[in-house]
């Protein structure tokens, strides 16, 4: 339970990692009307998860959670999938203050590296099924995003929380897959948020890093 409540705790909206600038590109589509109510937001997050930076991130992480894990070239694999600048620089910055963190609470020397690959190596000593991990993580993942989606579609607290809500059992199945997955399973193709994510780069009015 210690070692639960630990995770939890690096997950958590109070965990200094920044989460709250990065919108993943979702401030874009609610600019450009694609995002407008609760159907449109569950569809997009469902497929982040599915087909997107969710399914990689959870793959990559529970590799990370090996004690044998060579956690620089997962780091390196993480970088040369990432499809955008701005998505290297959501998961680098957030990776790197999450790193920093944990070194301070624990005393250990983490290195800065990107977000899921960072949370596995923190996360190894914790000894927690990697299946649970994933889960873990792609719940706050999805939850930082409905928390987004809420204020600025915006939907109402309860239809947030019922897209949420809807999603878990998917999360629950997809964090057991990642724990059995392969590196040769790793891929995505969520092109319209790829697109999303480089249409931001140069969008006027921003209110988000990404």
């Amino acid at each position: 339970m210690s070692a639960l409540l630990t995770l939890v705790h690096w997950l958590s909206p109070a965990f200094p990692t920044g989460a709250f600038a990065y919108s993943h590109g979702l401030e874009r589509v609610i600019a450009a009307g694609d995002v407008t109510d609760a159907s449109s937001f569950e569809e997009w997050l469902h497929n982040i998860l599915h087909h997107g930076a969710g399914w990689q991130d959870a793959v990559l992480m529970t590799h990370a959670l090996a004690e044998d894990a060579d956690h620089d070239a997962l780091n390196a694999l993480a970088r040369a999938l990432a499809p955008s600048a701005e998505r290297l620089q959501e998961s680098a910055e957030q990776g790197a203050a999450f790193a920093r963190m944990v070194s301070g609470l624990s005393g250990r020397s983490l290195k800065p590296r990107m977000l899921p690959i960072a949370i596995g190596e923190a996360a190894v000593p914790l000894a927690l099924p990697p299946g649970q991990v994933a889960q873990l993580y792609l719940q706050n993942f999805a939850s930082n995003l409905t928390t987004i989606a809420t204020r600025h579609v915006p939907l109402g607290q309860t239809d947030g929380q019922r897209v949420l809500s809807r999603l878990l059992p998917e999360i629950e199945v997809l964090g057991t897959r990642a724990a059995l997955a392969s590196l040769d399973d790793l891929g995505s193709c969520a092109l319209a948020a790829d697109l999303a994510a480089f249409q931001h780069e140069t969008q006027d009015v921003r209110i988000f890093r990404t």
